[in-house]
């Protein structure tokens, strides 16, 4: 791990909001994607350098833009013209400022989604200034190839899906449940039909059940060998639930891309029901606090996998931030078609049997095709 070197004022920042259109919708059992947003910040310093940063924004439909507005109107301009000296501290500086502000407004999702963004924009920033790739500042495990796995995979062509991310070099996949005990089953079976020896299965149930549904469901599922189990029931349930759910069954537990603060993943990593500990960067508290997440699910013992469902900025964040605290993790890859997520990502990264592949460039080591993607902007706006 590299010492971030000596920064400069913000001089400016611009906020950038993206849709693309999309022939299948992408569905989940708590709701539907229509097309893919994003929402990018760049931020530029005194001396001319630059990085690139992405929120959350995928729910509800207007989120791209509400998110966008936010972070041009209310989080980037407090961000500007004062002395920084490690990208964490200015965040939380922001945050402090606008503390009155997220109580009034009764929007702490929104708010620190908008953080998140700038969080890992600075991070970027001052890796390209360090001259180095982002993860040597971020840690020492020093990964450059790291196991991805093919998440999304949905009804119908479960089986086609797998196949065609399998010949897009992926070794491990997850699929889509909380649509009902058939569909649910026939999801399963149907990857685990066309699994390859060392090939590898988990399933996401997106909080669809009760802890009596969740009861039920998961000693049918013992039947299966699933890597984990994803977000079996609803986040904010209490962790008696989950330890009852925990003790219930073979499965590992995974959960955290709708956990939010860090006295709520600790609370969960002391815990231990859940064993596959999933912070979203762009969700909360950027690579600075899910950094923080990571290193404490790892010295417990746990797993740390990134959450992450979006557009190519964020997913190359995901990645340094899983190589520099090292582990067992594998990386999330969307698998439904999303041209925001390659073409955010400029070059975008190669995978290899299973593993993607980070260039030793500066920073994220990308850079967004805004040539390619201009006619999908929606919202632009600049801070000075």
């Amino acid at each position: 791990m590299r010492d971030i070197p000596p920064t400069a004022p913000l001089r400016s920042a611009e906020v950038f909001v993206f849709r693309a259109p999309i022939d299948v919708p992408v569905r989940t059992s708590f709701g539907v994607m229509r097309d893919r947003p994003a929402v990018l910040s760049r931020v530029e310093d005194a001396d001319g350098l630059w990085g690139w940063g992405e929120a959350w924004c995928n729910f509800p439909s207007c989120g791209a833009e509400h998110r966008g507005r936010l972070l041009a109107e209310t989080v980037l301009p407090p961000a500007l013209g004062v002395p920084w000296h490690e990208p964490g501290q200015l965040v939380r500086d922001v945050a402090r400022k606008l503390h009155i502000l997220r109580l009034q407004a009764d929007e702490p999702g929104p708010m620190d989604q908008a953080l998140a963004c700038l969080d890992i924009a600075l991070w970027d920033l001052v890796a390209r200034r360090a001259g180095s790739p982002l993860h040597e500042l971020l840690g020492d495990a020093a990964m450059t190839a790291m196991p991805a796995y093919a998440s999304g995979i949905n009804h119908p062509g479960v089986a086609e899906t797998v196949e065609r991310m399998r010949q897009a070099g992926y070794r491990a996949f997850k699929v889509k449940i909380g649509f009902g005990r058939e569909q649910d089953e026939a999801n399963i079976r149907a990857a685990l039909d066309t699994l390859l020896p060392g090939e590898r299965l988990a399933v996401d149930a997106n909080q669809a059940w009760t802890l009596e549904q969740a009861l039920e469901a998961l000693p049918r599922l013992r039947q299966y060998p699933l890597l984990w189990v994803e977000e079996p029931l609803a986040c904010d349930r209490p962790a008696e639930e989950w330890a009852r759910l925990a003790a219930s069954g073979r499965f590992s537990l995974a959960a955290g891309e709708n956990i939010r603060g860090a006295a709520s993943f600790d609370a969960a990593i002391a815990a231990a029901a859940i064993r596959v500990v999933q912070p979203d960067v762009c969700k909360w508290g950027g690579l600075t606090a899910c950094r923080r997440v990571a290193r404490a699910a790892l010295a417990a013992g746990l797993h740390y996998c990134p959450h992450y469902l979006g557009g190519g900025i964020g997913l190359l964040a995901s990645a340094h931030l899983l190589a520099a605290v090292g582990g067992d993790g594998l990386l999330e890859v969307d698998c439904n078609p999303n041209p925001l997520r390659e073409l955010l990502a400029d070059p975008f990264p190669r995978l290899e049997d299973g593993r993607f592949i980070l260039s030793h460039e500066p920073g994220l080591g990308v850079v967004p095709d805004m040539g390619a993607v201009e006619h999908l902007l929606t919202f632009h706006a600049l801070c000075r």
